[in-house]
């Protein structure tokens, strides 16, 4: 299990917080499961005769299945998995997938690239120097995922089920790259 970002103290006061959010992912999934109802609904009135219930009962049966589904997907093992991103003047602290933390300085980071990999959205940051990673805490489970990118090597986290959501974060490393960049 990782460390919760409670139990670590933030590297400067004015830290944003960003989590994984299972309330999050069992809207969204519960969301997409209702519009696939709504789209295959109708085609499957064409195919199928009809059974002669109301019409409420059968989107009753649509809405107790898709938060069946959607319920058991938040509680999985996958969606489960804490990630946590937390951005202030001290740089950006990353744990991701029940890593532990790792702190990287503004000065340390070569690049962020947050991006789409099909359904899902991905941080990637690349540091200076590996060497410049720092833990947060004596580690457990070891830093966040390490892959390599045209950049070098880069910690990953998915970001699909973050909140408030990627395009905060997105908006908060920018802001927070353009101050580190001016002397």
């Amino acid at each position: 299990m990782s460390i919760a970002p409670e139990e670590v103290e933030a590297p400067a006061r004015d830290a944003v917080l960003f989590r994984s959010s299972p309330a999050r992912t069992f809207l969204t999934v519960f969301s997409a499961l209702m519009v696939a109802y709504l789209v295959v609904s109708p085609i499957a009135s064409l195919v199928v005769p009809d059974t002669g219930d109301p019409w409420w009962v059968t989107a009753l049966q649509a809405v107790i299945v898709g938060a069946t589904v959607a319920g058991a997907y938040a509680l999985s093992a996958r969606a489960a998995l804490t990630t946590w991103v937390r951005v202030s003047a001290g740089g950006v602290e990353l744990a991701a997938q029940d890593s532990d933390p790792v702190l990287l300085d503004w000065p340390d980071i070569a690049a962020v690239v947050i991006r789409r990999d099909g359904l899902r959205t991905i941080l990637e940051i690349v540091p200076a120097d590996l060497d410049s990673v720092h833990p947060v805490q004596d580690t457990r489970t070891g830093g966040p995922a390490l892959v390599d990118t045209p950049r070098g090597p880069a910690f990953t986290a998915d970001l699909t089920q973050i909140w408030p959501s990627p395009r905060a974060l997105r908006r908060e490393l920018s802001r927070r790259m353009r101050l580190a960049d001016k002397p």
